[in-house]
């Protein structure tokens, strides 16, 4: 179980390094974007964004996932060039056609989506739509053949561009939310461009037998419906604050889920080294243990920066934002669980594929959907962003709740349900008393909320949460970091 453990972890680093720094990169220039973009602006852009991503998962029908799995299935690398060129030839013609469409309506679309007419921040989505889509499958590209240095070569160049044309354009021109998303996408498609010309020698090729695009679409189609459920699920919250309530209020919920992305960090790199792992895992018996051990191991981490954000939330957000934004503060805590429920969709998705059952999660993820919808008209009106965010997090449980009964017949995983209640009890617990109780101003109120934070892993280990080979596993793991630093020392001494 151990050998699974460290294949998970080396496995999630791998494919995380841009994305780490992207995220860092981003926190660190939010003091900057929010004062040049007023929270109205900044709703605009998540609006967009949130929009081309969920139009892609419908344009591209399913052929990335199809891909990955044909891919995998033939070792002939001809034939492997053949199904990577007929891949990238259907997606480009997909989101070409898809964006001609959509730039051709740019007028009236603006106004519907955003509701006032701006056909040029509008086609800056579009353009968003087309490098995004086909950006997605040259990455899987990258990953499946794992061409670590040059994916982290294009992540990180991708970075770069976005900070240094965003500064440029948002900071220098005041384009505002235009001059971001053109930041954006305007980098995606030079990097997408780029790795074209890098694959240029497989793309152009000799032919070989590849799979039917009707094979592919056989096997892509139907994952779409559940996958655009589950976004739709987690941005049709922005919609509805965005036109119900104003762009002021969308912008300031856009803010929390950006600064809950130190939790979808975690998810995102649990969703790429997840999978492959879980799937090699022949025995039933042993793969039900992993699941389990894993899913604990999981929340403990996730939980634990979810119970940080909702403690010291306030802070994160008077150091990164301008005071304008300060009212994020409402709903991070619920959008930051959100994102950790989320990924135990990812452990149920793994559950169905090992069962062969994939047919099970759009029942769960349009009762997910469902009960977010009905959540967010019932408690946005009284609380507010926090109302959607404790709508969001109540229609994960009920996604999660609907999909363990479709599935635990077909596929048993043995969880750990008094550790899993336990960690909600103290990580929980604690956060909520903590919140409710403490100053929330101050140096007093900071120390006190950062020290209920760092009681969390003591809490649980005195009420007997470790298991005896856990421990002895970390006193072992912290004896030889010791070592590694104590030997430098004393050889130099």
């Amino acid at each position: 179980m151990t050998a699974y453990l460290k294949r998970l972890l080396s496995s999630l680093a791998a494919y995380q390094v841009a994305d780490v720094v992207s995220k860092l990169i981003a926190v660190l220039l939010l003091p900057v974007y929010t004062r040049y973009i007023a929270p109205a602006g900044y709703g605009v852009v998540e609006l967009l964004a949130n929009g081309v991503i969920f139009v892609s998962i419908v344009v591209r029908f399913g052929m990335i996932e199809a891909f990955l799995r044909f891919y995998f299935s033939d070792q002939d690398q001809l034939r492997r060039d053949a199904l990577a060129r007929r891949a990238i030839g259907f997606l480009l013609v997909a989101s070409t056609v898809a964006a001609a469409i959509l730039a051709g309506l740019a007028g009236p679309l603006s106004r519907l989506v955003l509701g006032h007419r701006d056909s040029k921040t509008f086609l800056v989505a579009v353009l968003g739509l087309w490098s995004f889509t086909n950006l997605e499958l040259a990455y899987g590209l990258l990953r499946v053949d794992e061409r670590l240095r040059v994916y982290a070569t294009a992540s990180l160049g991708n970075v770069g561009l976005t900070i240094a044309a965003s500064v440029v354009l948002v900071v220098g021109f005041r384009d505002g939310a235009r001059g971001l998303l053109l930041a954006n996408y305007g980098a995606s498609t030079v990097v997408l461009v780029a790795l074209w010309w890098t694959m240029r020698g497989r793309l152009l090729a000799r032919r070989a037998p590849a799979e039917r695009i009707s094979m592919l679409l056989r096997f892509g189609l139907p994952t779409v419906p559940a996958e655009a459920s589950v976004y739709a699920l987690s941005i049709v919250d922005r919609y509805y604050i965005y036109h119900d309530r104003s762009p002021m209020l969308a912008g300031l919920y856009s803010i929390a889920v950006k600064l809950a992305g130190a939790v979808a960090f975690i998810v995102r790199a649990f969703q790429y080294a997840w999978p492959p792992l879980a799937y090699s895992v022949r025995d039933d018996a042993e793969a039900s243990r992993l699941y389990g051990l894993v899913t604990t191991y999981y929340l403990l981490v996730s939980g634990w920066v979810v119970a940080a954000l909702a403690l010291l939330g306030r802070w994160v957000l008077r150091l990164l934002t301008a005071h304008a934004y300060l009212g994020a503060y409402r709903a991070l805590p619920w959008v930051a669980l959100g994102w950790a429920l989320y990924g135990l969709w990812v452990v149920f998705l793994v559950v169905a594929g090992r069962a062969r059952v994939t047919t099970r999660n759009f029942p769960a993820s349009l009762a997910g959907l469902a009960a977010n919808v009905v959540l967010l008209v019932v408690l946005v009106p009284s609380a507010g962003i926090a109302g959607a965010g404790i709508a969001l997090c109540g229609a994960y449980v009920v996604m999660l709740a609907v999909m363990h009964l479709l599935t635990r017949g077909a596929f048993a995983v043995a969880f750990e349900w008094r550790r899993l209640t336990q960690l909600g009890l103290v990580l929980g617990g604690v956060a909520a008393v903590g919140d409710a109780l403490l100053p929330t101003r101050g140096v007093a109120g900071f120390l006190t909320r950062a020290a209920a934070l760092a009681a969390m892993p003591a809490v649980l280990y005195v009420t007997g949460f470790a298991h005896p080979q856990e421990l002895r596993q970390l006193r072992a793991l912290l004896g030889r970091a010791t070592r590694i630093v104590v030997s430098p020392a004393r050889s130099g001494s």
